[in-house]
């Protein structure tokens, strides 16, 4: 009985911890727990384990390091620097200009609203990366609106939760930092590979409006003309957006005609930049150019897109890595926090309190899956879990669609960073073995993640929205109309069709996998490349042109036509394997000539005379370097092993005889 629980104890193990979670314990606590309990079960079931368990107590002395270790992982200081980023923007109004500006803008066309709502969304979660934030941001402010003016409330409602959920596909998600992290890779690639299917998913959101509005226009009724008070200008604000275009196409032209690299990306900045500048002047200057309307949008669209650049812009480009994104990304909500003049100490205090809320959340959960893991990978537990998924028919495409609906499944009681703490890693071995590429992984789960938000019954997204909408019915503050409240139900029926939208993206990312993993730099070709290193001067030692000179002379050889006094590490890599690694070495006259076969070379010279009494490992005694010929020497017959003697060095390199068994 004792063999049959030690040989089986890590499905027991994994199966305990369920236990633990169901019993509702927090899961930072229930996973050290679980950790510790099975390390002393398995100390003690090491006897009878055949091999199978690995434990003892030493290995309980590596946990402090492997904790100290998380703590210094650069990658998480991104995880605050958006967090309070998104709370400063959130609290400082900025989703609440958007919604307004973008909703005026729109406000003439059926389902008006519902874009501006979409495209916000989007907008937000481009710089909060925080599904909680966005979703209670709009609910609060445009869901009364949409309500007075006669939305159908399934529409209202599951726009607003699908728009909030967009924080957990676009870049720079959260999800998305902690996915790159556990599947071990860079965060830079996840944005990058996430990009093109958040936009798909933001377009489908789109394109459904437009066609609802089609079918169904009393659903989402245009906004009457009294509620306008931007006014009309749209004339101009259509003349500033094609000038911005002929402005980027004409920069993004001449960028590549000179090579430069991210030519897109530097001219979308460069046409933003005159576009802001002219509204900046036109306001000025009172040269009435540009309508209220066209200023409104420009001086409220350019700010948010100025920080997504400064945040996306500069990781894409190469400029920062995220951590450092994220805390430009900190510093820019600041600033335009106190552009407007909103920055106050309430701000600042909600924020750093979330902010520090949050980061001690995934702290204690990182400490918590740390301690299991330690114990699951020394009873095996990995080995379990990647045979079991395996064995799945179907292969990458069996594998795939089964941990989607264990990923969809485990989001309806977990939040995300719980299942990618906990669950991720133990699904990176399968993916290893079946060949997937982990960015293509990585989007899959945060698609599959953020469906899982928005379905009901118990999606987040869906109780977000829940909490912030009225329970009883309340009176109208423009229209003076009695609004009946929002019921779950309803919230309910619009989020289902949403789901759908987001199975179907999902789908086409499995189908096309090209949609993320253009990530991907074109390799390079290392049969066409040619790497030459310049020569640093003459011969040193017995092993190969112009080495390391020595601790007794020149660290760069001897100078062109003089010789080289002393021993010392000189030599250089010398002929290696039969010839120069580098090419052949350079003649008096600049023309390189090639070394014949055979030549000794490698790590030669060796650490000479500077070092009196060091053992030969392989060269001849050191000598006073010739002045180096014009063309190399043919290679000298072999000789008989050297008796060991005082000079002493490194031999012949990768091109004599193994250290240790002399030789020339």
């Amino acid at each position: 009985m004792i063999e049959l629980i030690a040989h089986n104890l890590a499905p027991i193990m994994f199966f305990s911890m369920v236990l633990f979670l169901l019993f509702g314990y927090p899961i930072a606590f229930a996973l050290a727990a679980n950790g510790l309990l099975f390390y002393v079960i398995g100390v003690e079931l090491t006897p009878y384990a055949n091999g199978q368990i690995n434990l003892s107590w030493n290995l309980l002395s590596a946990l402090p390091e492997r904790l100290w270790g998380i703590m210094k992982n650069d990658i998480f200081l991104a995880i605050p620097f958006f967090t309070f980023m998104g709370i400063v923007l959130e609290k400082s109004g900025m989703a609440e200009d958007l919604l307004d500006t973008i909703g005026q803008l729109f406000g003439p066309v059926r389902g008006g609203l519902a874009y501006a709502v979409v495209i916000v969304g989007a907008l937000l979660a481009a710089t909060t990366g925080v599904v909680a934030a966005s979703v209670m941001a709009m609910g609060l402010i445009s869901l009364p609106i949409m309500l007075r003016y006669r939305y159908d409330r399934g529409i209202a409602t599951g726009v607003i939760a699908a728009s909030g959920t967009l924080a957990q596909i676009v870049p720079p998600s959260l999800v998305l930092i902690v996915l790159a992290d556990q599947l071990g890779r860079s965060v830079g690639d996840m944005y990058k590979g996430a990009l093109y299917p958040a936009l798909l998913l933001t377009g489908f959101y789109l394109f459904y409006i437009f066609v609802v509005s089609l079918l169904r226009p009393d659903a989402m009724p245009a906004l009457p003309k009294e509620a306008r008070n931007l006014g009309k200008g749209v004339t101009s604000l259509i003349i500033a957006l094609a000038i911005a275009v002929l402005v980027f196409f004409g920069m993004r032209y001449w960028m590549r005609a000179d090579g430069v690299l991210n030519a897109g990306i530097w001219s979308a900045v460069i046409a933003a930049a005159v576009m802001f500048t002219l509204a900046m002047l036109n306001n000025w200057l009172r040269l009435n150019l540009l309508s209220h309307l066209a200023q409104r949008v420009i001086f409220v669209l350019i700010p948010p897109l100025s920080l997504i650049f400064l945040v996306l812009g500069t990781i894409f480009l190469g400029i920062a890595t995220p951590t450092e994104g994220g805390a430009m990304g900190a510093v820019g909500a600041l600033l335009l926090a106190i552009i407007k003049r909103r920055l106050t100490y309430s701000v600042m205090r909600q924020a750093l309190v979330g902010t520090t809320r949050l980061s001690s959340f995934v702290m204690f959960i990182l400490i918590g899956a740390t301690v299991f893991s330690l114990t699951f990978y020394a009873i095996n537990g990995q080995i379990w879990v990647k045979d079991l998924l395996i064995a799945l028919p179907g292969g990458q495409l069996g594998f795939l669609l089964a941990v989607s609906l264990l990923i969809f499944i485990l989001g309806f009681f977990l939040d995300f960073f719980e299942i990618a703490f906990v669950i991720v890693p133990l699904l990176v071995p399968a993916v290893n073995h079946l060949g997937i590429d982990m960015i293509w992984f990585g989007v899959i789960l945060a698609m599959v993640l953020q469906t899982s938000f928005l379905t009901p019954p118990v999606g987040f997204a869906l109780f977000y929205l829940r909490s912030i909408t009225a329970r009883k019915p309340y009176t109208d503050s423009v229209t003076g109309e009695v609004i009946e409240p929002v019921t779950t139900v309803q919230i309910y029926r619009g989020a289902v069709k949403f789901v759908g939208l987001q199975l179907v993206m999902l789908g086409i990312v499995i189908s096309f996998p090209g949609l993320v993993t253009h990530y991907k730099e074109q390799p390079v070709r290392a049969a066409t490349e040619r790497v030459q290193i310049p020569s640093f001067g003459g011969s040193s030692g017995q092993g190969g042109q112009s080495g390391l000179g020595g601790l007794g002379g020149s660290p760069f050889g001897a100078p062109s036509g003089e010789t080289s006094s002393g021993g010392g590490l000189g030599g250089g890599l010398g002929n290696g394997l039969g010839g120069s690694p580098f090419g052949a070495p350079s003649s008096d006259q600049g023309s390189a000539t090639e070394a014949p076969a055979g030549s000794s070379g490698g790590l030669g010279g060796g650490l000479g005379n500077a070092l009196p009494g060091t053992p030969n490992f392989g060269g001849s005694p050191s000598q006073p370097a010739e002045t180096a010929p014009a063309a190399p020497e043919p290679a000298p017959e072999p000789a008989a092993p050297a008796a060991p003697s005082s000079g002493g060095g490194m031999g012949s390199g990768l091109g004599g005889p193994p250290p240790g068994l002399g030789g020339n």
